[in-house]
């Protein structure tokens, strides 16, 4: 029986709203359809031949794929209906070997089309739905990720939609990243073990006769992304061995394990070079994502480029000649770029950024730190505004794994341009400052992490030109949760006002209702609600909803499978039996985040409102 309950989009209140103020104007140069007309390009991947390269554009409807030659002539695009998909939760297509396929996912299905052109063919019919294409070397087989017993398994079929071969069927965890060797003999994948979350190993699989050893596998430890060399003789990884997240090699007879790098910065995304010599790799450098070669005979590296701002997916060409990858900053959207590795000239590859946007004066942020309630040194982006207004808002980013960088932010630009200052705090659980800070909020969520947020205001009470009463906080997803935390736990009430976009209030009751991949994320850092009750009903701040003194905007997707849109529902439940101030929005067509351009207008006019109203005098 379906016992969820069913919500419809609606706009609810109690207490009087947020109203438009007609004393304030959009800043010049400046509007919210400005903000929301960016067409994010990403997600990129060079042919083998590397001539042509496919891209994914998340348009104001879809996020299509399209193929960009390099030798100047325009995109074209080669699919027509895929439905939008956030960035960081999608996938980037993949060529086949010998160029002439390119196979991505819609609706759940991989698909695929000719590199001359045609309507993507669903090739995965055998099954409700399937991910993660892998080529064979012989661009005929084709490895597909399933779910089936509520475990991710691995099949093999080919380019026709053949009726598969299961290449694993144990039920210990999750099967993921498959990887063919160059010979076609075998697969390295990575194993999310059940028994361990904390764990992810290196598996080589020998397809022919299915036997399989752990190439790699440590408890708590994290390994995963991992590569062949072109000759095969090696095999890649990235493992959280240390405090960070470093490459490492092995043979694939299990000999030979060593660690390539060893400079104590996150390694995030890399590629190897078609000599076998060199790695193009990125690394985390306090938020600033550098783009550098690792020579792989003595872990040497060289940067090519660096500075504020965040490279990503690195793809080597067939010749070693250049490299092409994806940059953004806090004064730039992302775009591809190649590099060329002898001469170090760069070249942008397609302009997204609005002429509009260009023309407007945009800031970078100061790396700043200050301390928590315990001493803890917390890292953290502020954007300074050029003309004070009094107020300033605090952005938590969401995960918890993951960090603000030197990242487009259009909402920070927009904020910054109306004289706001603008504070995104890595509290303690985000990544890229070592495994010890990453792991602080560990059976602690709701705890440690709501003081570093708290103290983010108590940072800004210190800057003469933010008034006391004026500063505000806003965030998604994990960044929701926090802002709901910092107004229900705090006697000081340091916060005016707040807004949550698609956060939590319950652990246990959305756990309960989310998907199983998000149920087992949890996990990772709270245990089994079962096992670890107090923890959960600790971390729950819908058990202190009577102490919110201050109005809350609440908006979420109805199409949420992340953190279910019951999660706000129950909370907005919740402040109405305390009679407390709020607005709550639904979205019946967005999922975990906000995607199609008209909903993200109304959201973000809806949160100018909000802060202006309760955050600027009047």
């Amino acid at each position: 029986m379906d016992n969820r309950v069913k919500l419809t989009e609606k706009y609810e209140r109690n207490g009087w709203p947020s109203i438009k103020r007609p004393d304030l104007k959009a800043p010049e140069g400046w509007s919210i359809s400005l903000i929301t007309s960016l067409e994010r390009i990403r997600s990129h991947a060079l042919s083998p031949s590397g001539d042509i390269v496919a891209y994914i554009k998340d348009g104001e409807s879809l996020s299509d794929v399209y193929l960009l030659p390099l030798n100047g002539n325009w995109p074209v695009r080669i699919s027509t209906d895929r439905p939008l998909a956030p960035y960081w939760d999608d996938e980037i297509p993949v060529w086949s070997p010998d160029g002439n396929w390119i196979a991505f996912g819609i609706h759940g299905h991989v698909h695929l089309v000719p590199r001359e052109g045609g309507l993507p063919k669903k090739v995965t019919d055998f099954t409700t739905s399937a991910s993660s294409p892998r080529f064979m070397p012989d661009s005929q087989g084709l490895i597909v990720t399933v779910e089936r017993n509520e475990t991710d398994q691995l099949l093999l079929t080919d380019i026709k939609g053949s009726w598969p071969r299961a290449l694993t069927t144990d039920t210990i965890g999750d099967h993921w990243d498959a990887r063919p060797s160059p010979d076609g003999k075998f697969i390295v994948y990575t194993l999310r073990r059940f028994d361990d979350l904390h764990r992810l190993d290196v598996i080589l699989l020998e397809i022919e006769t299915g036997k399989s050893i752990t190439l790699y596998g440590k408890p708590s430890v994290r390994a995963f992304l991992p590569k062949w060399s072109p000759d095969g003789e090696w095999i890649s990884f990235i493992a959280q061995e240390t405090e960070h997240e470093e490459l490492y090699l092995i043979r694939p007879d299990g000999e030979g394990l060593h660690q390539l790098t060893n400079a104590g910065e996150d390694v995030a995304s890399y590629d190897w070079a078609p000599d076998g010599t060199q790695l193009a790799v990125t690394v985390n450098r306090d938020g600033a994502h550098a783009l550098i070669v690792v020579e792989t005979e003595t872990g040497i590296s060289v940067d090519l480029r660096s500075g504020p701002g965040i490279h990503s997916n690195p793809n080597w060409s067939k010749d070693g000649s250049f490299i092409t990858f994806e940059y953004e900053s806090s004064v730039l959207p992302p775009d591809l770029y190649r590099i060329d590795v002898a001469g170090r000239q760069v070249t942008q590859l397609t302009f997204s950024n609005l002429l509009a946007m260009q023309k407007n004066k945009l800031v970078a942020p100061e790396s700043v730190r200050y301390k928590s309630y315990d001493g803890l040194e917390i890292p953290a982006f502020l954007f300074r505004p050029e003309k004070p207004n009094g107020a300033a808002i605090v952005y938590p980013h969401g995960g918890p794994n993951a960090q603000y960088g030197y990242e487009w932010d259009e909402m920070a630009q927009y904020f910054t341009a109306k004289g706001y200052y603008y504070l995104a705090p890595n509290y303690r659980g985000s990544t890229g400052y070592g495994k010890t800070f990453e792991r602080a909020n560990h059976n602690n969520w709701g705890i440690g992490d709501t003081q570093d947020c708290l103290y983010a205001a108590k940072f800004l009470r210190s800057f003469k030109e933010i008034r006391q009463d004026a500063i505000g906080i806003g965030g998604g997803s994990y960044g929701g949760y926090m802002t709901i935390n910092c107004l229900s736990r705090d006697p000081e009430y340091l916060y005016a006002c707040g807004v949550s976009k698609y956060g939590d209030s319950n652990i246990v009751s959305s756990w309960a209702q989310c998907e199983k991949r998000l149920r087992l994320y949890t996990e990772i850092y709270l245990g089994h609600p079962s096992a670890n009750t107090a923890v959960y009903q600790k971390g729950s701040p819908i058990a202190d909803v009577q102490n919110v003194q201050k109005p809350m905007l609440i908006l979420h997707g109805l199409l949420d499978t992340i953190v279910p849109p019951e999660a706000s529902e129950e909370w907005v439940e919740a402040l109405k039996r305390h009679d407390k101030v709020f607005e709550y929005k639904t979205y019946d067509d967005e999922p975990h985040g906000f995607l199609r351009r008209e909903n993200l207008a109304d959201v973000y006019e809806r949160i100018e409102t909000f802060f202006d109203w309760y955050l600027l005098p009047r």
